[in-house]
């Protein structure tokens, strides 16, 4: 007799600067299920915030959620805004469908980076020194020293800029308030860009992968540099014992004080002081080449089996 395959939802696409970013997510993850194992159903949310099903036909929110019943699980992969924010976890929670990654509130708070830098030095974890603006007080802000303008919650770092002259600030500001109506000003942080990956199993237990150092010309990682191809990515990252173990704490830290499930991605600067906490992905980016799949491919984990992982965590979760 045939075993049953399980029916999975692959969410990709989304309303937000992400868009093409979360396409490709998708695409990789449709691509590497094994088709013995499921059935995938790719949806797809377009940037006017309509779905579309695996034909590309436009279909309303109220058949894309008869359509998500019908599955068995959904892996939603939309970053951003109106994705990995929760709101995407909130349909999912009201329509009675399991889903891979975390829920509603651990996506809105690490995707507010603002908060996040709260949550994290509420339990001891050092965080760049910043101030938070308005598109009403940003021209309040004075510049004294070298600083990275990010708006506060946007991902693949789009509007992010390092402002190193007072007269580059204004420009900084307002590309970053185009994204959202509020911007995080921080000290630039010296020192290295290392990457942890912690992934939930179903048994309760949790991997943290191998440590991913980001080398990249001109210090900062920004949207070019991610999908470019001029990243170098060092997996394992060489790291020193102490380090090492200082950064594996903070992130399984962060990942239960924020509630997540399913796979986190923890961004960290490794400075002569210490780890300082950058930003939490809970919807990182998931082709082939981002680093959460490198950085798992390095514990011995290749793509499909955490693919594999994250569904069975959810559909356990759920049991």
């Amino acid at each position: 007799m045939n075993r049953r395959r399980t029916r999975v939802a692959v969410i990709g696409g989304g309303q937000n600067c992400e868009h093409e970013v979360s396409l490709a997510s998708a695409a990789a993850a449709t691509a590497a299920l094994d088709p013995a194992r499921y059935q995938v159903m790719a949806l797809t949310i377009g940037v006017d915030g309509g779905w579309r099903d695996e034909r590309d036909r436009p279909i309303g929110l109220a058949a894309a959620v008869e359509l998500l019943r019908d599955c068995d699980v959904a892996l939603p992969l939309v970053h951003g805004p109106r994705g990995e924010d929760g709101t995407l976890a909130a349909l999912l929670d009201l329509a009675g469908v399991p889903y891979a990654g975390s829920g509603l509130t651990a996506g809105a708070v690490a995707m507010d980076k603002w908060v996040t830098k709260l949550v994290a030095e509420a339990i001891g974890i050092a965080t760049a020194p910043g101030v938070l603006l308005t598109e009403a007080t940003a021209a309040t802000y004075a510049w004294t020293h070298p600083v990275v303008v990010k708006p506060v919650a946007a991902g693949s770092s789009r509007g992010v800029r390092r402002v190193d002259r007072p007269g580059e600030l204004p420009e900084a500001l307002e590309a970053a308030l185009a994204l959202d109506r509020r911007v995080l000003v921080e000290d630039v942080i010296e020192g290295r860009e290392v990457d942890l990956a912690v992934l939930a199993r179903p048994d309760g237990t949790r991997i943290v992968a191998p440590a991913l150092e980001i080398v990249v010309a001109g210090g900062l990682f920004d949207y070019a540099s991610k999908y470019d191809g001029s990243a170098v990515f060092r997996v394992p990252a060489p790291l020193a014992e102490a380090d090492r173990k200082a950064l594996e704490h903070a992130a399984l830290a962060m990942y239960d004080a924020l509630g997540c499930r399913g796979v986190v991605r923890v961004d960290f600067f490794v400075t002569a002081d210490g780890p300082i906490l950058n930003e939490v992905n809970t919807t990182p980016g998931f082709t082939g080449r981002s680093q959460v799949p490198r950085m798992f491919a390095a514990a011995g984990i290749p793509y499909p089996e955490l693919l594999d992982i994250l569904i069975q965590d959810a559909l356990v979760g759920a049991a």
